[in-house]
């Protein structure tokens, strides 16, 4: 570990000389950029991420920059920022965002999508749900710009998921429609719909307005003339039912049949819970008037 590291040393004290002499046609940044990739290399045998991560931000990308080769900036910090993982989430996040921008200003929109993805993946991670969703967002727009029409769709349904856990379920079940019907024509995107059209009716469960679910059905059935004939469909039309008659043992009941032959992911399952506490809480207050 010892001897890597003090080779990055000596590799990182020849760049900096490098960059202090005269150099001709810029040359010297490019060597430069040369000799502290070795420094970073070494520094990370050595597991030394804090020196490896700023040499490659700091040193490397501004080499490249200095230079105006700024895919070869981008890509440096694109590895600051997977040293920073090992360490400090929210500055491999900024690391990232410096690369984005630099994708984004050389036109390489499919690399400014996959790292917008990775940024707010590294939020969503962190529980920084409001960032997670602008970057998602952000990776959607960019991989639909570029006719990547499953990634943006599995983007938004992050979004549309982050929305849900923020309570703004509104939001999300307007985006768990609209990736439903962008998927009803494409092929290899239309066996999910079922999955999508029950996300967006237990958002409307949560928001506890019973003429609202029943509207939602009815237009999911629009979307997807086979949805009726679904257990996802059963699911929401029986939860409807039990909101409807303020039934807390019906809605269970149903929770527990679906679960019993399709596993819900914690999702679902957080969202049905916060739904059937909500249920029981009118009905407790309902109680309390009689």
């Amino acid at each position: 570990m010892g001897d890597h590291e003090g080779r990055g040393d000596d590799f990182e004290k020849k760049a900096d000389q490098k960059l202090s002499g005269w150099g001709l046609f810029g040359n010297k940044y490019e060597e430069a950029a040369d000799l502290l990739d070795r420094a970073g290399n070494f520094f990370k045998l050595a597991k030394n991420w804090s020196r490896a991560a700023t040499v490659y931000k700091k040193k490397i990308a501004d080499c490249h920059l200095q230079g105006d080769s700024k895919h070869e900036a981008a890509s440096a910090y694109v590895e600051a920022a997977n040293c920073y993982k090992k360490f400090s989430p929210q500055d491999a996040a900024q690391a990232l965002n410096n690369a984005v921008n630099l994708f984004l200003e050389i036109g390489r929109l499919n690399m400014a999508a996959r790292y917008s993805k990775d940024i707010g993946e590294i939020y969503q991670q962190e529980q920084d749900l409001e960032n997670a969703a602008v970057y998602l967002n952000r990776a959607a727009d960019l991989f639909d710009s570029e006719g990547q029409s499953s990634q943006a769709n599995s983007m938004t349904q992050k979004i549309a998921e982050i929305y849900a856990q923020l309570e703004k379920y509104q939001k999300a079940t307007e985006l768990f429609e609209e990736i439903a019907r962008k998927s009803i024509n494409n092929n290899l995107l239309k066996y999910g719909i079922r999955g999508i059209l029950l996300n967006a009716g237990i958002c409307q469960l949560c928001r506890g307005d019973t003429v609202a679910i029943n509207n939602s059905l009815e237009r999911y059935q629009d979307i997807d003339p086979t949805f009726s004939g679904t257990r996802e469909y059963k699911l929401l039309a029986d939860l409807a039912a039990s909101m409807d008659e303020g039934d807390v043992g019906k809605f269970t009941d149903a929770v527990k049949e679906f679960d019993s032959m399709t596993r819900l992911d914690p999702w679902k399952t957080t969202l049905l819970l916060k739904a059937k506490n909500e249920l029981k809480k009118k009905d407790d207050d309902e109680d309390d008037l009689t």
